[in-house]
Formats: structure tokens, C-alpha cells, sequence
């Protein structure tokens, strides 16, 4: 078998409204060999993954997939459901897959869910060799086949803290996105109502704060100043500064380094210089200035104050194992480090422990060695501080805090100034005030980190994540900006433009993706085809942004899905053919099944636009809308609309030349079309139902329709509003009309607007990418022909075709359908096309340039004499 392509659908997708892994899959000749055909494979996957069982399929059972496989399956639907059952196997829980045969023999789509991507896409090609193992008889080596899964798991999990911060904003719906690749920077919300945190340090962390936790005198004069207890203390900056220090404090100390966290090189209960050299040279090979203090005897306890309030508390203890009589020392440790809760790093609940030159020293001061066996109960300390990352364990403190200490600790996070603060508190207890025991503050931690509240060795974990959450976003915000989506064979991009204008004309800040740029409150930010999810992901990170409203193409949904989880408001315009033959999408079924993935992903209460005048439209928009509906239709007498109105549903439609909007039995005019700037006093039908989509999304928004006409009136199709869409100007006597339209059903609708235009010839200039049918680049000739008197063909991207190829099968369909007297030509560039054209134009004639490089073509004319003639390049 061959994997022809493994990628990611990131958002809703064709096959799954959920994120799931698309595998295109040639299983070969095993097309020829379904899984009846293969002795004991059932048994053998049985046997392999015993789990599997559970797989109900199509059957809807326990056994259900294995049944399939006992009665004939493709290895195609084998692969599917063995990558499902790996990502199990390594504590992801998902389930949901499916197997879709394509127009290609023997080629699949492989379509199953993930929860890590990184994991997903490896379970994939893990599967695929294990499946291939199966039909060949040979044995598979699942325990080294999950060893290398979880190393993908490991390598790309969040950590413990960040975690639980996104799982609490998962639960409230709040979506997140991480922000750089290898760190736990992430984005909580969208727009403007996000929020930014870096492991537990968030946008709002006072970098005073911070700065203050970081040094540790620092922090001791800004506590003791305030009366809260402190260890006595000096900063050194050499060995003898330090031994004076030690002897000025008295022993037994402490040595840490000035500033640091986690516990490194820290070493606590020095009672003698051989011990105080060691801690000092440990603290000074991180630091260049070592504190000393006195060592006070307590536990070591962490209390996590969180937006002014205590949540969490936990007595910790330093890595340590209890001997059984029976095990050595070294087998202690490994036994301890075989807990499936300890991992390396930050990565699991509790860390492994690891035997370092502190380890050997306090194993060495206990007259112990790695091999001596541990008497039945005895503790053996192997580190010195409690800290969870050096092996540490943690006891939840949290119901057993006296209300003092939590005063206490509560006045240590507003003395610091952290929104989020850790307080290291030496102490016998919790339960008793601090000044009625042997207690101090020995450091503080801005970022501390969650796992021994999360949960602990022992007691009850604390939901410390949803605390973060609450504190960032009050009350139940989901901190989601409104989200249009607008998808559509032809005039996405006018549309999109038309309703962010309507909404900037509203005072939103608006952020919008479609082709031809990202623009952020009307400034562009950057250029190129940006109507896929890229542009969605941009948006929705842009802190300044109100309200999205994205172009949404095939392309993007097949590639990669959509770029969000969910909109408010969906447009679907059309349903027409282009790109038919690309990515399995060979039929107008096919492409409306597609376009509706965007009105399928509309919220329940939010709306869908739907165009009435378009059969598909009706029949696949009307399925898989959610929410409620609001169509339009240039016909005031269609009966979808007059069955909607009575039902008490909101539609647009055009009555006696106004825009209007029903509901029920009340009838609202907009505006009148000749006051539609992009309407061409209604020759330009398609932009005037362009123009109703938009004021159906406005008012799903809750415009006013002050506001949705005031829109309509004031966008126009220009260059600057509407690049390279109907751009409609005279230059020295001659009509120059700019458009983007490249097949057939886009310059069908601006068929009208070119006729009603009184011109004497109309010269043009047209190409179409060369992933095209070879009949739809023929029939798009033909059209061309039909507009024009004199037709310019160039390829501007041959797209996997010859050079050349794409341009003479345009030119055999315009030459075909042409009259007398029509010309048609190829030029081998989109520059010299134009060149030809404007030559060739003279005052009274029509240049109809239907191309690329729009921003190039305007600049030529803009000052170009059509009455004296320029001389071409190379003519």
C-alpha cells in the first residue's frame, strides 16, 4: 500500500464536522484481496488488539468491525479502524472514522478523528504497516509500535498546567489556539475579546511582579517590610563571603541560587562547611550571587493564590522511597520511577527521580549505598527540596488551611502584585497561624506550576485550570467574536467585502480574509488568496478585531477544513461548475456537499443565508442549515419565500426595483437598486442578489436597516473597494471593465452588464488555471466569444499542464463558437495580452479584461491616449 497523501482537517471538512486525519490510500493489488480472502487475519487483528472488539462500525454492535472484517472489508476500512485503536492504546480517546472509496480503483479516503494531530498523522502510517503485516502473515511488534506513538505524544503534549488552563476553557467552549510552535504560548477567545498566557504567566501578570518573585531578596524585603515571616539571610558573591555568612547566620542553612525556581540548586539543612561548599558551588554554577539563610525546620508547603484568592494548598515532600526489608536502594528507585504518573520533565503528574551528586550526598550521609537493602518502613530521602520537578510528592492541604494563613497568603499576592503566585511556605502546619509556629516565607513564584494541585500524591485534586479561566474571562463569555463565513461558486469576494464595509459603515472592527488580502479595519495586511483557513486562523488571533467575516473556497475546506469550529452567520450563494475534477469532487452533488460544510457549521442559534434562486442551493443548503434561514431571490413571486414568510421566516428579494426584506406579513424597503452602486442600475443581476446576501447577513447581526442601506449606498466597485470585481471606468474615450471571473457560470451573470453597455467593439483579454476540465476551458472559450468581438487569451497558470495547452483549448472553444468577423488570440504572457488589447481600443470601444494582475493592467491605463496610438514592445 502506498499513503498518496496524509494531512490534517483542522476544522468541520467534507467527510466529518469534527478535526479528523484524511489519508489518501492506494491499497494496490489488495484491491483485488478483501479481508475474507486473507486466512486468519480476523483472528490475528483480534489477537494483535484485543481492544478493537469494541469497534461497533456499520454493524452498531461490540464485535461489529470484526464481523465486517470476517465477512470481506477493504484494507482501506483495516487501516482506519487500527489507527483509531492505536490512538486508544495511548490514552486518546476517539472513535468516529470512515472509509470512502474515490473515482480512482483501488484509492481510498482514509478519514478518522484525532485529539493530537502529531499523533493522529503517525497512528496513520503506523497503521497502514501494520495492516500490510496482517495480510502478509507476519508478526507485528504493537509494543514497540506504541513506544514510538507515545514519543509523539510526549514530544507534543501540553504541559500539566497549560493543560488544565485549556481543558477548563474547553469546558466553557472558549476556544484556544497555540501561538508558537515548541512553547505553551496560547490564545484563549478570539479577537478582541482573547486573552494570552504563557504556562501559568498570562497577559495580566505585572512584569513588577514578576520581577520581584525572581529575585529572592527582593522578595524577602518587600515581605519582611510588611511583617510577613522571612529566613535571615545575606547575598554572596564568593566562597568566603558565603562562610561568613554561614557563620554569621549560624547553622544549620540554606543556599540557593539568587534567582531560579523549580528548586535548582537549591540545597537546604547545611550543618558544615564541607556541605556549605557544595551548596555553593551547586548555586553558583546557575547564579553568580548565592543566598544564605537560615534553615527553617517545617514542611515544606506550596499555596497557590489565584486572582487575589486562595484555591489550592499542598504539603510536599522531597523524592524519597520506604523500604520493604526485601529491595535494594537502586531497586526502590526503580520502582518508584515505573509509577505511570511520573514522566520526564513537566509532562506527567509527578517526575521521574533522577540520581544526581545531591542524591549520592544524601545517600551517602545515611551510611547507605545503591545496593544496601531498606529496612521494611524506613524513609530514605534522595533530594533535598520538596519540589515536585526533582521527584517531589504533594498532599492536598487545601480543606486544613486556618483562616489566617489564608489571609496571609492572600496579602502575600497583593504585596508581590501577581495575578497568579506560588508561596513556598516552610511551616509545622496549615491549621494554625504562622506566628504560633516555627514558620517563613522562603520564596515566591510567578508561573508556578499545577500538577501536585492538579493532582496530588495524595487528597483531592483541584480544579486550579478553571480558576485561571474564571479570573481571564468573568461571568460565561465563551469569548467568541461573531463569525461570518461566505462560500459559493461566484461572488464570494464581493460579498465579503460588501458586508465588512456594512459592518465598518456599523462602527465594528472588522477583520476579513478573502481573495486577494487580509485586511484588518480596512488596512491590508497581507496579499494573496487568502480564503481558506489561514486567513480564518489570522483573524481570529488579531487582538483588535470585532467581528470576521471570511471568504470561504473548496479548496480550503478539502485541504484543511475550515479555519474555526463555528460561525454565526453562513452565506451560500451559489452552486455552479468549477474546479470539478479536483480532490474527488466530480459532480454538482459533490461540490454542493462541500459548499454546505460552511452552513453546516453554523451555531444553533445562528443563520443561515441561502439563495432561493439556485435548486442546489435549496435542496443541499436547506438540509444541512442549522439555525434558522433567511433566504433571497430576485423573484418577489418565488413560492419558497412566500411558504418561508409565512412561517414567520425573514427573506430579501427585489419588488418593483427596491431591495426589500419580509417577514411574515410586514414588508421593509432597503434601498432602491439604482442606488446600489455595484448594481449597474440592475444590469449587474448577480451583484444585486450579491447585495442581498449582505444585508441578510447584516441583519442576522442585528444592523439596523439604516445601517444595511447606508452600506449598500456607499460601497462601489472600484479598485480600492472592490479589486478586480466588475471595476467599471472610462480612460481617454474608452470603457475599460476589470473582472476576476474564469468559468463559465461567473461570466455567464456578467453577460448583461457587458451588453448593456454601448460600445462599438469590445476587445478582451481572458485566462482560466489550467486544473480546469478540458470541456469547461472549452466551453469558457465559447462564452469568451460570445462577449467579445476581439479575444486575447493568456495562461497565467498551467497548473500540472503543458505550457500553452491551457490557452489553446480556451482558444478552440472561442474560435468554434465566434462569429464573422470575430477574432481570437493566444499571447504567452498575461502583460503582453493586455498590451494587445489596449492597441487594438480605440475611443467608443469596451477592454474587458478579465485577468490576474489587476493593480498592473489599472496603472497602465490610468493617463494611457487611446486617440494617438503607443508603440508595443517587439511590434
Amino acid at each position: 500500500m502506498e499513503i498518496l497523501e496524509l494531512r490534517a482537517l483542522r476544522g468541520p471538512n467534507y467527510y466529518s464536522r469534527y478535526v479528523a486525519i484524511h489519508m489518501r490510500l492506494d491499497i494496490g493489488a489488495l484491491e483485488d484481496r478483501p479481508s475474507d480472502q486473507v486466512p486468519g487475519i480476523t483472528e490475528a487483528l483480534t489477537a494483535l488488539m484485543p481492544s478493537i472488539h469494541d469497534h461497533r462500525c456499520s454493524v452498531g454492535k461490540p464485535g461489529g468491525f470484526l464481523q465486517r472484517v470476517r465477512n470481506g472489508t477493504y484494507a482501506g476500512h483495516m487501516v482506519e479502524h487500527v489507527a483509531i485503536e492505536l490512538q486508544n492504546l495511548i490514552g486518546f480517546s476517539v472513535g468516529y472514522g470512515k472509509t470512502v472509496d474515490s473515482y480512482d480503483p483501488g484509492i481510498y479516503n482514509v478519514i478518522y478523528r484525532y485529539r493530537d494531530e502529531a499523533c493522529g498523522l503517525a497512528a496513520g502510517r503506523e497503521a497502514v504497516a501494520i495492516v500490510e503485516k496482517l495480510y502478509n502473515g507476519e508478526k507485528v511488534d504493537l509494543a514497540r509500535v506504541i513506544d514510538r506513538l507515545k514519543a509523539v505524544r510526549d514530544a507534543n503534549a501540553l504541559g500539566p498546567s497549560t493543560a488544565a488552563i485549556v481543558e477548563a476553557a474547553k469546558a466553557r467552549n472558549i476556544p484556544y489556539y497555540p501561538l508558537t510552535e515548541g512553547t505553551s504560548y496560547t490564545q484563549l477567545g478570539e479577537g478582541a475579546y482573547q486573552r494570552r498566557f504563557q504556562a501559568t504567566v498570562t497577559e495580566q501578570t505585572g512584569i513588577i511582579g514578576h520581577a520581584i518573585a525572581d529575585d529572592k531578596d527582593w522578595t524577602k524585603q518587600v515581605l519582611g517590610d510588611a511583617g510577613i515571616p522571612v529566613p535571615r539571610g545575606a547575598i554572596c558573591t564568593s566562597w568566603e563571603e558565603t562562610q561568613a555568612a554561614a557563620e554569621r547566620i549560624g547553622f544549620p542553612v540554606v543556599t540557593k541560587p539568587l534567582s531560579g525556581n523549580h528548586g535548582r540548586g537549591v540545597t537546604t539543612d547545611i550543618t558544615d562547611d564541607a556541605t556549605l561548599r557544595e551548596g555553593y558551588d551547586t548555586a553558583r554554577a546557575r547564579h553568580d550571587q548565592v543566598m544564605v539563610e537560615n534553615y527553617i525546620r517545617g514542611e515544606d508547603h506550596r499555596i497557590l493564590v489565584i486572582d487575589g484568592k486562595l484555591v489550592a494548598a499542598a504539603r510536599r515532600r522531597p523524592a524519597h522511597v520506604i523500604g520493604d526489608g526485601a529491595a535494594t536502594l537502586a531497586e526502590l528507585i526503580e520502582r518508584e520511577n515505573a509509577d505511570p504518573r511520573r514522566g520526564v520533565g513537566h509532562e506527567n503528574l509527578l517526575t521521574q527521580i533522577h540520581v544526581d551528586e545531591q542524591t549520592e550526598r544524601l545517600i551517602d550521609q545515611a551510611g547507605l549505598r545503591m545496593d544496601s537493602v531498606i529496612p521494611d518502613g524506613e524513609i530514605v530521602w534522595l533530594k533535598s527540596t520538596a519540589n515536585i520537578s526533582t521527584g517531589g510528592t504533594a498532599t492536598d492541604l487545601t480543606d486544613d488551611v486556618h483562616p489566617e494563613v489564608k489571609y496571609a497568603a492572600e496579602r502575600i499576592a497583593r504585596l508581590i502584585g501577581l495575578d497568579i503566585i506560588g508561596i513556598d511556605l516552610l511551616a509545622e502546619t496549615l491549621s494554625r497561624p504562622l506566628e504560633e509556629q516555627s514558620a517563613g516565607v522562603v520564596e515566591v513564584n510567578a508561573g508556578p506550576g499545577f500538577r501536585m494541585h492538579i493532582a496530588p500524591t495524595h487528597g483531592t485534586g483541584r480544579p486550579v485550570g478553571k480558576h485561571v479561566v474564571d479570573m481571564l474571562f468573568p461571568g460565561d463569555t465563551d469569548a467568541r467574536i461573531p463569525i461570518t463565513a461566505i462560500t459559493g461558486t461566484n461572488g464570494k469576494t464581493t460579498t465579503t467585502r460588501l458586508v465588512a464595509h456594512m459592518l465598518r459603515m456599523a462602527g465594528r472592527h472588522v477583520g476579513m480574509g478573502c481573495t486577494g488580502a487580509i485586511e484588518i479595519d480596512n488596512h491590508v495586511i497581507m496579499r494573496g488568496d487568502y480564503s481558506g483557513p489561514v486567513a480564518a486562523q489570522t483573524v481570529l488571533r488579531e487582538p483588535t478585531v470585532e467581528h470576521a467575516v471570511l471568504e470561504v473556497a473548496r479548496g480550503g475546506i478539502m485541504r484543511r477544513g475550515l479555519g474555526f469550529d463555528a460561525c454565526d452567520v453562513s452565506i451560500l450563494l451559489n452552486i455552479a461548475s468549477d474546479h470539478l475534477g479536483e480532490r474527488d469532487i466530480h459532480t454538482l452533488d459533490e461540490l454542493a456537499r462541500c459548499k454546505t460544510v460552511v452552513i453546516d457549521a453554523v451555531k444553533p442559534e445562528g443563520t443561515s443565508v441561502l439563495n432561493a434562486d439556485d435548486p442546489r442551493v435549496m435542496e443541499h443548503g436547506t438540509y444541512w442549515s442549522r439555525g434558522e434561514i433567511v433566504y433571497f431571490s430576485m423573484d418577489p413571486d418565488n413560492a419558497a419565500l412566500e411558504q418561508h414568510a409565512a412561517r414567520n421566516g425573514v427573506t430579501f428579494t427585489v419588488k418593483d426595483g427596491t431591495i426589500v426584506m419580509r417577514r411574515g406579513r410586514v414588508e421593509a424597503e432597503i434601498v432602491a437598486v439604482n442606488d446600489v452602486p455595484i448594481a449597474f442600475e440592475g444590469h449587474a443581476a448577480f451583484n444585486v442578489q450579491n447585495a442581498m446576501a449582505a444585508a441578510a447577513a447584516g441583519f442576522a447581526h442585528g444592523l439596523s436597516l439604516g445601517d444595511i442601506t447606508t452600506g449598500l449606498q456607499t460601497f462601489h466597485p472600484t479598485p480600492a473597494q472592490m479589486p478586480g470585481r466588475t471595476n467599471f471606468f472610462e480612460a481617454d474615450g474608452v470603457k475599460c471593465l476589470i473582472d476576476y471571473g474564469h468559468n463559465v457560470p461567473a461570466l455567464t451573470a456578467l453577460e448583461p452588464l457587458v451588453n448593456a453597455l454601448t460600445v462599438q467593439k469590445r476587445i478582451a483579454v481572458a485566462s482560466a488555471p489550467g486544473n480546469r476540465r478540458d470541456e469547461d476551458l472549452v466551453a469558457l472559450g465559447a462564452q469568451l466569444a460570445r462577449m467579445s468581438d476581439i479575444l486575447y487569451v493568456c495562461e497565467t497558470d498551467a497548473r500540472g499542464r503543458a505550457p500553452g495547452e491551457t490557452a489553446e483549448l480556451i482558444r478552440s472553444g472561442a474560435a468554434k463558437a465566434g462569429g464573422a468577423g470575430f477574432e481570437v488570440a493566444v499571447a504567452a504572457e498575461e502583460s503582453t495580452a493586455v498590451d494587445l488589447a489596449m492597441a487594438r481600443a480605440v475611443p467608443g470601444d469596451l477592454l474587458l479584461l478579465l485577468i490576474d494582475d489587476i493593480e498592473g493592467a489599472s496603472e497602465r491605463l490610468k493617463g494611457r491616449s487611446f486617440s494617438h496610438k503607443a508603440a508595443i514592445a517587439g511590434h
